[in-house]
């Protein structure tokens, strides 16, 4: 197969690669300012100097209870993908946004849509049902989804092929969003988002897990409204509502610096962090792997250096200066560590593009 395009729409900006046969990366460009109201713009210049292309690959946050596996894109699976907007209002409109743009641009190339919620639909029935009503479950498919699928996936897989093995793998996707997976030969059983991505670690804006009692007293007596609420567990929260600023990278030099805000965001984002490492090994029943990947993941020693100093139970430890100097895909565990401990690229594109390639040559 030639080239496959893969489209990575976020919630404002728009991630174009042209990946070739063995995933080499034939050309890219990150639109910083993209929220789908511009069309064809930047994407019709991209494939202007891009290789051909044969496939393309869509990023969908959201597939719902039904969309397991990538799926070729047509009329009718458009509107399936459209009515989960609710589910994921950020980010399945500019997913459609961008599939209506390639379109138009390459209306006789195939399209297929790879859906974020998709490993996870080998979670376990135990990990992915919520003690609710029976009927408030069955009536609106209230489930644990997780997110983050496809790095989760490429992340765990990449680990074992390097580590030459490891069955047991908690894959830590540490970004903007933040995410854990427990993966065992390759299948998800269990992972720290819900039905949103609101569930689950610290992150950059968003609140994570929060008490859902406080939340309805929050909405009582006028408070706050839903609105507000939304707006604030989205927009306020994570590193932002504890220090200020949303990039790790500002919190850390705020906490060298003497901030109490700041050293406290640290160490809320490192105890969410190493507890939520540890409920992923239980569900394991044990731990082979331990992975890093995504922006913080792959490039905050710091962080991987306090998370992994707090899981000395488990038999994890770090190598102090190949977690400091490592390039590219690596091991950092310390020579005793009973855990092999890697940090590793993020390559959803990877991902998309094999995703894309299993759907058209079945």
């Amino acid at each position: 197969m030639r080239g496959v395009l893969v489209v990575n729409a976020g919630s404002s900006s728009l991630k174009l690669s042209v990946l070739g046969e063995d995933d080499e990366v034939l050309a890219e460009r990150h639109l910083e300012r993209w929220d789908g109201t511009d069309g064809t713009d930047g994407i019709a210049d991209f494939l202007a100097d891009a290789p051909d292309v044969a496939a393309v690959g869509h990023r969908v946050v959201h597939g719902g209870p039904d969309f397991g596996t990538p799926v070729v894109v047509d009329a009718r699976t458009r509107e399936d993908i459209e009515r989960l907007t609710d589910l994921a209002p950020l980010h399945q409109p500019r997913a459609l946004a961008g599939i209506d743009a390639v379109s138009g641009l390459l209306p006789n190339v195939p399209q297929v849509a790879c859906f974020d919620t998709a490993f996870h639909h080998t979670m376990i029935a135990a990990a992915s049902t919520y003690a609710l009503p029976a009927r408030w479950r069955e009536e609106w498919d209230l489930r644990r989804y997780g997110f983050h699928g496809l790095s989760h996936a490429y992340a765990s897989r990449r680990a074992t092929e390097l580590a030459g093995g490891g069955s047991r793998v908690v894959t830590c996707h540490l970004g903007a969003g933040c995410s854990l997976a427990a993966v065992r030969d390759g299948h998800s059983v269990d992972t720290t988002m819900g039905f949103t991505p609101l569930a689950g670690l610290v992150m950059a804006t968003r609140s994570g897990d929060v008490d859902p009692g406080l939340l309805v007293w929050l909405l009582r007596d006028e408070r706050l409204d839903v609105e507000e609420l939304a707006d604030g567990l989205e927009h306020q929260s994570g590193l932002l509502g504890l220090a200020g600023s949303a990039d790790l990278r500002d919190v850390h030099r705020a906490a060298d610096s003497g901030s109490p805000d700041a050293a406290l965001a640290l160490k809320v984002f490192v105890h969410r962090l190493r507890q939520g490492i540890a409920a992923m090994t239980a569900s394991l029943g044990g731990l082979d792997l331990l992975v890093f990947t995504g922006g913080v993941g792959e490039h905050d020693a710091v962080v991987r250096d306090r998370t992994v100093e707090g899981l000395g139970f488990l038999g994890v430890t770090l190598d102090a200066e190949r977690n400091t100097s490592r390039t590219g895909d690596a091991e950092v565990s310390g020579a005793e560590s009973a855990v092999g401990v890697w940090v590793v690229e993020a390559r959803e594109d990877v991902e998309i593009a094999n995703g894309v390639r299993r759907t058209l040559d079945a």
